[in-house]
């Protein structure tokens, strides 16, 4: 490759068009632009994967989250991390077009930076949109820092500060945005001259949303701590993404709170076609990525890579030890509850099977009183915290299950998808804590919003509510109950007394924890399977102990060959073994 013409961070529009540039004077003057472009990719984003992963340009690019957002410059390339809350349908923009004898792209652009004539030749492509947010619950040791901001960047921070004072102070007419970079920013006599390079949205079953409303606050307007972001995808197979997948895009980020565009401003056909999906989530609320290279994140991306890929088992059984004894430290010296906190832990979804979740293993640990749970259910809490990527607590009451918002729902009148508390991303640990449970009636809400966990903790799916019918989500939610008896709304797979002896100060060093975090998002990946001998001799166990037992049933034995699996895992072993899987009925 010859020396580079532009810079992929600061001006990453910049490759885009001189790379389509040369595949356009490349191919033959003749020839099919669909094909001379290559299906819509004519090198782009190899030039970026080769940039970010081969010459280590992605501890380059800043994070996009609400820190940053001030002064990091728009049209430049950023990271951002979040869960996918909404997913928009699909958007058809004009990709290309032909201004005189010379095509041009807009491809990764929210507007067109040439006059397109009515009568010009254009290209009709297709590209995704998603509502993407923070991911709900997660924890500050997951959060990777940004490089810090330029001289260049802080310069374009005061100017845009400056800019919406005066905005503010009604002085709009004033303002000029810098033109240093034809492709990083425009002046406003360029804004007046763009055209909008989409043209609408189309049908997506359930998951298209036309007719969205203005962003209020809490929706998508900034809120203090947080930021939300329309992700728009290109050439992406229909089923890559889901919602409530962690995703982790790279790509270009474009914002401007004077970017305000009105029909009524413009003769431009172009205008005719807005759609309003996307025209009422205008660029002045909500920040625009358009996505280059994008990679779905689970647990495992977390912890630092420092680490054996390969888990050794030597290793795996020192830092199992190491982490047993921090949990049974946290937990007051109560040994078994830290065995089975640590099995609980581990479990994850691994499969359905018609009525049976496979692989989910619910705990509630009950003797906690408000006084210790002040004490242990605080530290334990923080433990988790410091352990999990994702944690979310919720202090059940009768007053929070009349009141709270669980359920995500439809609105059919604005088209969107309202968040509640139980959309969460797969991997999340949630905490429930019912030692203030007293007394009292549910309202049909409450029912409700009790109904819905005890779903999510028997069968690990969330109802969405879609006003005409309902849909159910699947989940991967570890549940955890603190209670003072036997929880009698959320029946866990395991109930534990607990009984701690002593009291003390609980530390661990930076090292450990990432070691303990390596260790529990490893062994949660790692494939589970029984060789065909054992299998055998589990079920002909399992027949036997039904016959002893007529109270067992499926369930039952589906959670304790779960937790031998888990405690042969807690090892490091892919495959159930009888030496570490043994016992598990007993205890």
């Amino acid at each position: 490759m010859v020396g580079l013409a532009y810079d992929f961070v600061a001006n990453p529009l910049g490759a885009v068009r001189l790379s389509f540039e040369k595949a356009v004077a490349s191919s033959p003057s003749d020839a099919d632009p669909t094909v001379a472009f290559r299906g819509k990719d004519w090198g782009a984003i190899d030039l970026f994967r080769d940039f970010l992963f081969e010459q280590g340009g992605l501890s380059q690019v800043p994070v996009l989250d609400a820190s940053t957002h001030k002064w990091i410059q728009p049209n430049t390339l950023v990271r951002f991390r979040g869960m996918v809350q909404d997913m928009l349908g699909n958007e058809f923009y004009i990709g290309a077009c032909k201004d005189g004898p010379t095509w041009r792209t807009n491809k990764f652009r929210d507007l067109s930076s040439f006059p397109m004539p009515p009568s010009c030749e254009t290209l009709l492509w297709e590209r995704h949109l998603f509502h993407c947010v923070p991911v709900p619950g997660q924890n500050s040791w997951t959060l990777e820092s940004s490089p810090s901001p330029t001289a260049r960047n802080m310069s374009s921070c005061l100017t845009f500060q400056h800019r919406e004072k005066r905005r503010r102070d009604g002085d709009v007419d004033a303002v000029e945005l810098d033109a240093s970079d034809g492709d990083s920013s425009c002046s406003k006599k360029q804004k007046e001259d763009v055209n909008p390079a989409f043209v609408s949205s189309s049908s997506n079953d359930w998951r298209n949303h036309n007719n969205v409303s203005e962003p209020t606050k809490g929706d998508h307007a900034f809120p203090e701590n947080t930021l939300s972001c329309l992700v728009k995808v290109y050439d992406m197979p229909e089923s890559q993404f889901k919602l409530n997948d962690v995703i982790e895009f790279i790509g270009i980020y474009t914002f401007d709170p004077e970017l305000v565009i009105t029909k009524d401003d413009s003769d431009d056909m172009m205008y005719d076609f807005m759609e309003d999906a996307v025209a009422h989530l205008p660029s002045s609320k909500v920040p625009r990525l358009h996505c280059l290279v994008c990679k779905k994140l689970a647990a495992q991306d977390f912890p630092p890579s420092s680490h054996a890929v390969e888990p050794l088992p030597h290793v795996v059984k020192s830092i199992r030890e190491s982490l047993l004894g921090h949990l049974t430290a946290v937990l007051g010296n109560d040994g078994l509850a830290a065995q089975f906190l640590l099995l609980h832990l581990l479990s994850r979804v691994r499969a359905r099977v018609d009525l049976i979740t496979v692989g989910k293993l619910s705990l509630n640990l009950t003797s906690f009183t408000r006084e210790s749970v002040s004490i242990f259910g605080n530290e334990l809490t923080s433990a988790i915290q410091n352990l999990l990527p994702y944690t979310q607590a919720i202090p059940l009451t009768v007053e929070y299950l009349n009141t709270a918002t669980l359920q995500p729902r439809k609105d059919n009148q604005t088209g969107r998808l309202v968040m509640g508390a139980l959309q969460l991303a797969q991997g999340t640990h949630l905490t429930i804590d019912e030692t203030n449970m007293q007394c009292g009636t549910l309202n049909s809400k409450g029912v409700e919003n009790a109904s819905l966990l005890k779903h999510l903790m028997e069968w690990q799916t969330v109802e969405y509510d879609f006003e005409y019918y309902k849909l159910e989500m699947a989940a991967d939610v570890q549940l955890l109950v603190l209670s003072e008896g036997k929880s009698n709304i959320l029946p866990a797979d395991l109930v534990l007394p607990f009984r701690p002896t002593t009291v003390s100060a609980v530390n661990a060093g930076a090292e450990e924890l990432q070691s303990w975090r390596w260790y529990l998002a490893t062994v949660r990946s790692l494939p589970s399977s029984s060789e065909p001998e054992i299998s055998k001799m589990l079920e002909n166990e399992m027949v036997d102990a039904m016959r002893e037992d007529r109270s067992l049933g499926s369930t039952d034995l589906n959670r304790l060959l779960t937790m031998a699996q888990l405690t042969s895992a807690s090892f490091g072993e892919k495959s159930l073994s009888l030496e570490n899987g043994e016992g598990v009925g007993k205890a």
